[in-house]
């Protein structure tokens, strides 16, 4: 039987009370209390004066017996003794409490099968902290204690000594100590110190610490070292990595200092520096206060030099990178959002590790402040950049700022009764635009700017089965330039010359269209109740449309203009060519288009055995297709039949491709001649395009062993919360990413397919395929290997092999590079604990062929 007893905290002499009820029943000496009912409660007389130390409930227990000493005010427990008072839980085979002063002291019991040593030890859990050892003295009151033979784990790290002094409730004093984040039961690696200071939750500071791998120790000891226990963001030194790079030397790197401010704002710089000489300086701020702001500013300086400074063919550059991210709700009808980015030449192939970077050719950046009201209307103000890495071409849009008003009905009735009247489905929607475009290529900027206006007035009507929709789209442009051309005869060629100049003059673009829609959907349903099929549908859903467009080139309107080349031929130009929102199309235009959908689902049956099983819906395939015919144009009327198709077979295949047929002829130099296919003993249709793009990722179920278990991975709480980023093929040059041994294996594949053929004389074809396989060869090896390969060019592209080893608490990975500007390899070993992330030995080897 195991005895339990809570003792009511505000007055220890409430003992003496139940011994005076109850001491006709218990055969005990006369100062003690002994063996209670286990589910004994006592009422604590509340009007008695004295009061100790004990502020709350004390929970009791023992399996062999549970004493009290009444005139003492001492407890002992015998047998997995348990005691429990606020957040400090002890357990031992004995536990002896002396409530006068407020100590407790627990031993263990000698083990019968091994000698010298104990069994049920002392484990004293406090505040999420678990301390052992073979004897143990702790006060209550003062949280002050003493452990022998003692050990203790926090936040994945494990440290251990002969004696264990707590001397207030965050301080330790641990005399010949160890620490560690090896669980195993001899580490592989630890720290030894014969003198150790621990501060709870914070920091771990040693002196003259000996650094051990497999039990041989490091020759040379540091003479102290602070390690961090604390969860989240600290600040402090960042140690650096060291390695060997066949370009540039001997390095260390990322070292540097990390800054926590506060809980809103951190900071950090780290170096890289290399022995031939070439540097690398970065600095990251970040900023968040959740539900409100969130941003970071970083920058890069780096400065590589190739070669000695006597050599003729030495080369040193120096590249920077500055960016800034933020985002804002300033309110819930106001936010503002900033990702800017300015980068020189070659910083990021020098100095980035994610190849999804490196191989992006333009950076892109861009600004906007949102607003919107309660009615619907919007108002946004941004600022847009692109910057191309290898001709440094840039294209500004500052500012570009739009304003639009949602679909609204003017003539509806507030209080509708009834079916609403014709009128009432009358809608209006109005959106306008201005832009100021900055272009600057080979050094030359041309500036731009222009405003635009779209209104669209509509109707949404229903006639039986269909839904008829006409419309009138009025659009007009304001410019501020245009184009004026003149021919002469070039004295070099003795040729035809055309001088294009821009006029600076205000000009105003208008334009209208006229259109009407209908469209309707039907079903048809099949229920074959069978091979766990409950039913089959079929949606179609066709749609017709007409619009109408005037020849705005007719000299009517004023929009074209034209000179008269040398053999006296009148020319005709758009006047508005150059413009942003551009010229205005010769031609009248009068289309009538058709297009149909189809979309093909299936609902599954629900399992009669199980209860808690559901029918299911799952899109199988959705089929489109479309056509249109311009009767205001004088051949070729038809325009190309446009086919697209996707489907989804669940997690495992996306499937998606589309189409182009021509119903045309043609001729080995025109690509469509207006002869019809079928007059001409040719089929309906040829095919001139096909796009088709598979893509699948499997894996294996996550293993559940414990030896392969996932790595921990380091999360910063509170303010700053990292985004996970998608998943994606390339990782990096060499990834940070910890390898995941819990799946045995998973394969990610891509395959992209075009083919071009717009004569049968005229054909081009690109075919692609990339993925990423990733399996275990042991429990603790995994081999992964990335890449993609051009069927055409028959080339391999960045391909990537990457092996690691699980080695409990260390991690090794070999990551190569065979081919490509960034061939080399990487060789890392290093400690899994994010708290000593930086105890590393890394060997790499960097050919760098890029200009």
């Amino acid at each position: 039987m195991k005895f339990s007893v809570l003792i009511f905290s505000f007055n220890l002499l409430a003992v003496n009370v139940l011994s005076q009820q109850i001491d006709t029943t218990v055969a005990a000496l006369p100062d003690t209390l002994t063996s209670f009912a286990p589910d004994t409660t006592f009422a604590v007389d509340t009007t008695l004066q004295r009061r100790y130390d004990v502020d709350t409930v004390v929970y009791a227990s023992a399996s062999d017996s549970l004493i009290f000493f009444i005139k003492n005010r001492k407890m002992n427990l015998y047998g997995e003794g348990e005691l429990s008072y606020k957040q400090t839980n002890l357990k031992s085979a004995n536990i002896f409490v002396d409530f006068e002063t407020s100590d407790i002291e627990a031993i263990g019991i000698p083990s019968d099968s091994l000698p010298n040593s104990y069994e049920e030890t002392p484990v004293l859990k406090e505040r999420g902290e678990v301390y052992e050892g073979v004897r143990m003295k702790y006060n209550f009151k003062t949280q002050r204690g003493f452990i022998s033979s003692a050990g203790s784990e926090s936040e994945g790290a494990i440290y251990t000594g002969a004696k264990i002094k707590k001397v207030d409730r965050e301080t330790y004093f641990i005399e010949d100590g160890i620490y560690t984040t090896c669980d195993a039961g001899f580490p592989h690696y630890h720290f030894y110190s014969p003198k150790m200071k621990v501060i709870h939750k914070e920091q771990m500071v040693a002196e003259w610490i000996w650094l051990n791998f497999g039990g041989v120790p490091f020759p040379i000891p540091l003479p102290f070292a602070i390690f961090p226990i604390e969860s989240g963001r600290r600040s402090g030194l960042l140690p650096p990595a060291f390695g060997e790079d066949g370009t540039y030397g001997r390095y260390f790197s990322r070292f540097g200092y990390f800054w926590a401010i506060s809980d809103y704002v951190d900071w950090n710089i780290t170096g890289d520096y290399y022995t031939r000489g070439s540097y690398n300086l970065n600095s990251r701020f970040r900023y968040a206060k959740r539900y409100n702001f969130s941003g970071s500013i970083e920058g890069g300086y780096s400065d590589f030099k190739i070669g000695e400074e006597t050599d003729i063919d030495r080369q040193e550059r120096q590249d920077w990178r500055i960016r800034w991210n933020h985002n804002q709700t300033i309110d819930p009808s106001l936010r503002f959002d900033a990702n800017l980015e300015f980068v020189s030449g070659n910083y990021l192939r020098r100095n980035v590790t994610d190849f999804n970077e490196i191989l992006r050719n333009e950076i892109y950046s861009n600004a906007t402040i949102f607003k919107s009201w309660d009615n619907g209307n919007s108002l946004s103000m941004s600022y847009s950049r692109r910057q191309t890495i290898e001709t440094g071409d840039i294209s500004e849009v500052l500012p570009n700022l739009s304003f639009s008003i949602p679909q609204s009905y003017p003539f509806k009735r507030k209080a509708a009764v009834g079916d609403p009247e014709w009128y009432e489905l009358i809608g209006f929607n109005y959106n306008s635009q201005f832009q100021n475009n900055r272009n600057k290529k080979a050094g030359d900027l041309q500036i731009r700017g222009a405003i635009q206006h779209n209104a669209t007035l509509n109707a949404s009507p229903k006639i039986g089965y269909f839904s008829i929709s006409p419309n009138v789209r009025y659009q007009e442009r304001w410019y501020n330039k245009r184009v004026e051309k003149e021919s002469i005869i070039s004295p070099y060629t003795e040729k035809d010359s055309v001088i294009t100049r821009d006029i600076h003059q205000i000009n105003f673009v208008r334009t209208f269209s006229l259109g009407v829609s209908a469209s309707t959907k039907f079903y048809g349903v099949l229920q074959p109740n069978t091979l766990g099929i409950s039913a089959i549908r079929h949606t179609v859903n066709p749609s017709i449309s007409y619009s109408f467009q005037p020849d705005f080139s007719k000299p009517f309107w004023g929009y074209y203009d034209s000179y008269k080349n040398s053999a006296g031929q009148e020319v005709r130009y758009n006047k508005y060519e150059r413009e942003l929102f551009g010229g205005i199309g010769s031609g009248e235009r009068q289309d009538i288009s058709f297009s149909v959908s189809n979309n093909f689902e299936v609902k599954t049956m629900a399992d009669p055995t199980d209860t808690t099983s559901k029918e299911e819906k799952i899109q199988l395939m959705n089929i489109n297709a479309g056509l249109s015919y311009n009767f205001a144009a004088d051949s070729l009327n038809f325009s190309d039949i446009n086919v697209s198709f996707r489907t989804q077979v669940g997690d495992l295949l996306n499937l998606f491709g589309s189409s182009t047929f021509s119903l045309y002829d043609y001729t080995s130099e025109v690509n469509r001649i207006n002869k019809f296919l079928i007059n001409e003993g040719k089929g309906l249709a040829r095919m001139t395009n096909l796009s088709l793009s598979v893509s699948t990722s499997i894996s294996g179920e996550r293993l559940q062993s414990k030896e392969t278990s996932q790595p921990q991975q380091y999360e910063e709480p509170g303010e700053f919360e990292l985004n996970n980023s998608d998943r994606k093929i390339y990782q990096g040059i060499y990834s940070e990413k910890d390898p995941d041994f819990s799946i045995p294996w998973d394969l990610q594949l891509s395959y992209n397919y075009t083919y071009n053929k717009p004569t049968p004389l005229q054909t081009t074809t690109y075919s692609n395929i990339s993925g990423s396989l990733n399996f275990n060869l042991t429990p603790n090896w995994k081999f992964s290997v990335t890449g993609s390969y051009d069927f055409d060019r028959k080339e391999f592209s960045a391909p990537q092999v990457r092996i690691s080893r699980d080695l409990h608490c260390w991690l090794m990975n070999f990551t190569w590079n065979p081919l490509g500007t960034l061939q080399g390899y990487r060789f890392e070993i290093r400690v899994k604990a994010p708290q000593l992330q930086d105890l590393k030995v890394t060997k790499r080897d960097l050919f760098y062929s890029g200009k």
